[in-house]
């Protein structure tokens, strides 16, 4: 799904935050998630995503993606030695609970609100293998909820 298509579902869901405030959602793929920049507060949210090899075209579904600057993580495909990261291919469904939990993490950590809810699950892919750490962005820099 296009950043776009983020944005403007993002756009939608922040719209029950102070009006006089202005959210916007913007892709960063330079974040490092363990050290956000001075005055950022983080969250770490992960849904599920499919991913397709550019090099073999092998199709693998990961129920943990990665994941109010974004950034999708990556994984590689597992039979190509020198296969690259792919990006994830997120449903429209998955990004909107995305947001909706993302919107939540803003509202308890920006507005100290108290949201009494848990957060929304998203539907998940039946993944045909176990999780691969060594072909995981989000393992890689220590931030999978997997490992």
């Amino acid at each position: 799904m296009a950043h776009s298509d983020w944005t403007r579902i993002f756009q939608n869901k922040a719209r029950i935050l102070k009006e006089e405030d202005s959210w916007s959602l913007e892709f960063d793929e330079s974040l490092a998630p363990k050290y956000p920049n001075k005055g950022w507060k983080m969250t770490v949210r992960s849904t599920c995503a499919r991913f397709r090899c550019s090099k073999c075209g092998r199709v693998w579904a990961s129920n943990k993606a990665g994941p109010v600057k974004a950034k999708p993580l990556h994984q590689k495909c597992k039979t190509c030695d020198d296969g690259q990261m792919e990006e994830p291919s997120i449903s429209s469904g998955n990004i909107a609970v995305l947001m909706d939990n993302l919107v939540e993490q803003i509202r308890k950590k920006c507005y100290n609100e108290f949201v009494g809810r848990k957060s929304r699950h998203f539907r998940s892919f039946d993944a045909q293998s176990p999780h691969e750490p060594a072909h995981c962005e989000a393992c890689m820099q220590g931030i999978c909820p997997r490992s």
